[in-house]
C-alpha cells in the first residue's frame, strides 16, 4: 500500500470551504493529514467536512474570520485539543476586489489590509510560536501572481505584494531551523471567486479587467484548484524539505 505523506499530521487550512482552500483540505485529508478548516459561515463549512469524511479523511472545521484578531488563538487551540498539535498552517482565506486607485476609500483599504494581510500575519505569528518549541512546522501562505503583476484593485495586489514579501521575512527569520515558510501565487484558477472577476462582478467592478488582456497571455488556459493543491501538497510535505522563502507561481505560464 502506497504511503501517505502527510500521514498522522495536523494542517490548519483558512478559508477551506470552497475554491483553492478545499482543494487543499481535501487533498491533505486524502494524504493522511488530520485537517482543520476555517470559513466564515457553519453551513459550508459543514458541507466541506463531510466530503472530506465521505472520502475516507479526517476534518473538523470551525467558523472563524481572518480578520477578527482572536481567530489564531481560537483556532489553533481547537486543533490542538483534537490532535495535540499544529504541523502545518496554509493561509488561504481572502477576498478579492478590482477598485482602481482613484476609487479605492481609506476604509476599503484598510478592510482589505486587515482581511488579506494582517489576518495572515496574525496566523503566522500563531503558528511560529507554537512550532518553535518542536522545530518543527511548515507554513504556506496563498499569495496570487498580483504580487508580481498587480493588475487588480489596489488593495487586493498590494496585499499580495505584502504576503511575499511577509513569506520571505519570516523563512529569513527561521533559517537554519526545521520550519520552513513558503508561498503559492495562483494564476487565474476555476473557482467562483475567479468566475466573478472575469464576470466583472467582484468589489470594484470591471474596470481593471482591460489591463488583464493587456498585461497577460489570456489564450493560456486557466489552473484548476486542484494544481494549486498539489503545489501546497510539494510544500507541505518531505518532497520540499529544502525549500523555504519562495513563491511558487502557478498559472499554466498565463502570467509569466
Amino acid at each position: 500500500m502506497k504511503s501517505k505523506m502527510l500521514e498522522g499530521q495536523t494542517a490548519i487550512v483558512t478559508g477551506a470551504s470552497r475554491g483553492i482552500g478545499r482543494a487543499i483540505a481535501g487533498l491533505f485529508a486524502e494524504e493522511g493529514a488530520n485537517v482543520v478548516i476555517t470559513a466564515r459561515h457553519q453551513d459550508a463549512i459543514d458541507e466541506a467536512v463531510k466530503e472530506i469524511e465521505a472520502a475516507g479523511g479526517t476534518a473538523i472545521g470551525l467558523v472563524a474570520d481572518s480578520a477578527d484578531p482572536d481567530a489564531p488563538a481560537r483556532v489553533f487551540a481547537k486543533a490542538i485539543e483534537a490532535f495535540g498539535q499544529v504541523d502545518i498552517l496554509v493561509n488561504n482565506a481572502g477576498v478579492g476586489e478590482m477598485y482602481a486607485v482613484e476609487k479605492t476609500t481609506d476604509d476599503h483599504f484598510a478592510k482589505i489590509m486587515e482581511i488579506n494581510l494582517v489576518g495572515p500575519f496574525r496566523f503566522c505569528r500563531e503558528a511560529i510560536n507554537h512550532m518553535m518549541p518542536r522545530n518543527e512546522g511548515r507554513i504556506i501562505n496563498v499569495s496570487s501572481v498580483n504580487g508580481n503583476k498587480p493588475i487588480c484593485g489596489v488593495a487586493y495586489t498590494s496585499t499580495k505584494g505584502a504576503i511575499n514579501t511577509m513569506t520571505l521575512n519570516i523563512a529569513i527569520r527561521l533559517s537554519g531551523t526545521k520550519i520552513r515558510c513558503n508561498a503559492i501565487a495562483p494564476g487565474v484558477t476555476d473557482t467562483d471567486a475567479a468566475r466573478a472577476w472575469a464576470a466583472g462582478e467582484q468589489e470594484g467592478g470591471g474596470e481593471m479587467l482591460e489591463f488583464s488582456d493587456k498585461y497577460t497571455n489570456t489564450t493560456v488556459p486557466s489552473t484548476e484548484a486542484i494544481d494549486q493543491a498539489y503545489a501546497a501538497l510539494y510544500l507541505a510535505s518531505d518532497m520540499g524539505r529544502a525549500v523555504t522563502g519562495q513563491v511558487i507561481q502557478v498559472d499554466n505560464g498565463q502570467f509569466l
